[in-house]
This record gives C-alpha cells, sequence and structure tokens, in this order.
C-alpha cells in the first residue's frame, strides 16, 4: 500500500439538467439530475455525474449519485468512479464521494479515496480529495 495522498482541486458545472420524475402535491418530490463538471487543479479533468434527489416538503433533499471522473491527478492519467450521498439543505449541499472500489483505470488503477464536500451558491467549488493508489 502507497501512503496516502491529498490534493486540492477547483471544479465548476458546465452542464446541468435536473427534471423531475415523480411529484406528490404537498409531499416528496423526486428528480433526476445530469451534471458535467471540469476540475483543474491537483485533480484535472472531467466529470459527469447522474444523480438521484428526493427533496421534501421543507425544501430539503437526500442526494445519491454516480460520477466518472477522467482526468489527470499530478500527472498520472486515468478514470474513476465516486460514489456520492448527500444532504441538501438551507442553499447548502453536504456530501460525501467515496470512489467505488475497483473502478480505476490506467494510471488510477487501485486508487481509493474519498472527498467531504460542502458547498453553498458559486460559480466555482473547491474540493479536497484524500486518496491512496495500491
Amino acid at each position: 500500500m502507497t501512503n496516502s495522498m491529498q490534493v486540492k482541486a477547483n471544479f465548476k458545472l458546465t452542464k446541468a439538467n435536473e427534471v423531475i420524475f415523480s411529484e406528490i402535491e404537498g409531499g416528496t418530490k423526486l428528480t433526476q439530475g445530469c451534471f458535467t463538471m471540469e476540475y483543474s487543479g491537483g485533480l484535472h479533468g472531467e466529470g459527469v455525474l447522474q444523480e438521484l434527489k428526493c427533496y421534501l416538503p421543507d425544501g430539503s433533499a437526500t442526494v445519491y449519485g454516480l460520477e466518472r471522473i477522467t482526468g489527470c491527478i499530478e500527472g498520472k492519467s486515468g478514470s474513476l468512479v465516486l460514489v456520492h450521498d448527500g444532504r441538501y439543505e438551507n442553499g447548502e449541499l453536504t456530501s460525501h464521494r467515496k470512489v467505488m472500489n475497483g473502478s480505476g483505470t490506467g494510471e488510477w488503477t487501485g486508487i481509493f479515496g474519498e472527498i467531504n464536500f460542502e458547498s453553498g451558491s458559486a460559480d466555482q467549488f473547491t474540493i479536497t480529495f484524500d486518496y491512496y493508489i495500491e
């Protein structure tokens, strides 16, 4: 096992589309979102995310998603899949993102790691990615 590494990166949404697929008046609303992100910094590349949300009547939501990132981490190229698990409340998303075991390709084969992320309203977001490659 290699020592744990940490990189900081920024990302911005380049495409965003969220549609309602089930809604009950005065109750929950279920949505599916498709997003494309551009990463820069220690992690450079593109992320493609499919996301499911369950909005409660108070406007908060539970968020689940799968994201494939293809790019470079400190000069090593490959791809990986992140599993997103989060909560949207009071205009802020709190999300835990974990590398799906076995999803790394190229020089990212054997990668493990996670990102804990909090966002408000912004054009660009900063993340810290803690990872290691076996």
